[in-house]
């Protein structure tokens, strides 16, 4: 999905050798001895003598660590659980959802002895994950998405995944009672259902304060593309949108180009206000620290998705520290903060429902009836495939 390069990383190479018999042994080795050299992308030390075997968590970002979006996120929450003792975490980035990941992956097991996978990539999922849960029965396979299905997947799969699109409805609100046009932007990598729900729900804030703001839609196609979201910023300010939002891998270039044309932005997946310090407003984040704690926790109790102890699937949203806001930027009114802490309290109390009939697409047909609710974990939120009524745009691959 990406347009990375693939070199061979210090890990793969190993393997290699490794699976060659190049070291002397073979692939059949299961989990590194003791003695075995630690990667040079571990984050902790082997134990000493006599100390326990620490819990070895891997993660594998599709994208560089220090991207300012989706892989930052991850790397933060990574760093955040390495902290905890007895565990230590391997990591693995700008792996393409290829074979590469799989050789990453197996890599992890056989080399560092994880026990524990955390790949984030959504292409990872299929086959990848799917195979190497297969042929590693004993190792858990925890997938950021929402992809597990019961009775078709490995009992070691699990998923997880925050309801984000909370945070992009009270940054709606925000963009809302910014802008001066009332016309906003979104810049979306792939029109997946999970990305299109952000969307969506950025639309039902600002709406939810201002009837008349629309919100023009451009789909990239790549997690990452510098230029084509540059391109999709600088077309976006040329039509009369003042306020920019984006669901990519990377928003900087979302960000700096904003800045750059002298309109508002709202960032997605980590703080970018260090980027742009004069239109920032807020932004949706992750908070995958507290996620990944729980799992560290969860598994140093003896509990796993083998045994059921575990969930394969494990959500949350604001009131469970999946997701926050970004700090309001300086541009933010005082009407606007009190409507979106209005907007936040409601959500995390639950008196919130932003899916709730009747609904219309922007089509015009009816997509959720009157009468109907649709609270966030509902399984028809998971295959939303409609763009919601104000969003300017139609979903293509």
């Amino acid at each position: 999905m990406t347009d990375h390069r693939y070199p061979l990383t210090r890990r793969q190479l190993l393997y290699s050798l490794l699976a060659t018999g190049a070291l002397g042994v073979t692939s059949q080795l299961g989990a590194c001895s003791p003695t075995s050299p630690p990667s040079s992308d571990t984050s902790e030390a082997p134990p000493a003598d006599g100390e326990a075997e620490p819990l070895v968590m891997g993660f594998i970002y599709v994208g560089p660590k220090d991207d300012y979006g989706w892989n930052q996120a991850h790397a933060e929450g990574a760093a955040g659980v390495s902290q905890l003792p007895g565990i230590k975490v391997v990591e693995e980035a700008s792996v393409p959802e290829t074979a590469a990941v799989a050789e990453t992956m197996r890599g992890m097991i056989v080399q560092d002895g994880a026990k524990v996978l955390f790949p984030t990539s959504f292409g990872y999922f299929d086959p990848h994950i799917l195979e190497l849960a297969e042929e590693f029965p004993e190792v858990q396979f925890f997938h950021c998405g929402t992809l597990y299905e019961e009775g078709n997947h490995p009992a070691n799969v699990g998923s997880y995944f925050g309801f984000i699109d909370q945070a992009y409805y009270i940054a709606g609100i925000v963009a809302a009672h910014t802008s001066q046009t009332s016309k906003l932007g979104f810049v979306m990598a792939k029109p997946i259902p999970r990305i299109v729900r952000t969307l969506n729900s950025w639309m039902l804030g600002a709406r939810s304060v201002n009837p008349e703001a629309t919100t023009q839609l451009i789909i990239t196609g790549e997690w990452t593309d510098s230029v084509k979201e540059a391109e999709a910023v600088n077309s976006m300010a040329d039509q009369g949108i003042d306020v920019v939002t984006c669901n990519v891998d990377n928003a900087k270039v979302v960000m700096e180009t904003a800045e750059k044309r002298g309109i508002f932005c709202s960032g997605n997946a980590v703080n970018q206000a260090a980027v742009a310090p004069n239109g920032y407003l807020t932004g949706a984040e992750w908070d995958w620290t507290g996620v990944y704690s729980s799992y560290a926790q969860m598994i140093q109790e003896g509990k796993t998705l083998m045994n059921g102890e575990i969930p394969h699937l494990y959500l949350g949203g604001l009131k469970d520290n999946f997701v926050k806001l970004s700090p309001y930027g300086a541009a933010v009114s005082d009407q606007a903060k009190q409507d979106a802490e209005t907007a936040k309290a409601s959500l995390l109390d639950g008196s919130l429902i932003v899916y709730k009939g009747e609904m219309k697409d922007n089509t015009g047909t009816v997509v959720i009836p009157s009468g109907t609710e649709y609270p966030d974990g509902t399984p028809e939120l998971e295959k939303m495939d409609w763009l919601v009524e104000g969003v300017i745009g139609q979903i293509t691959a």
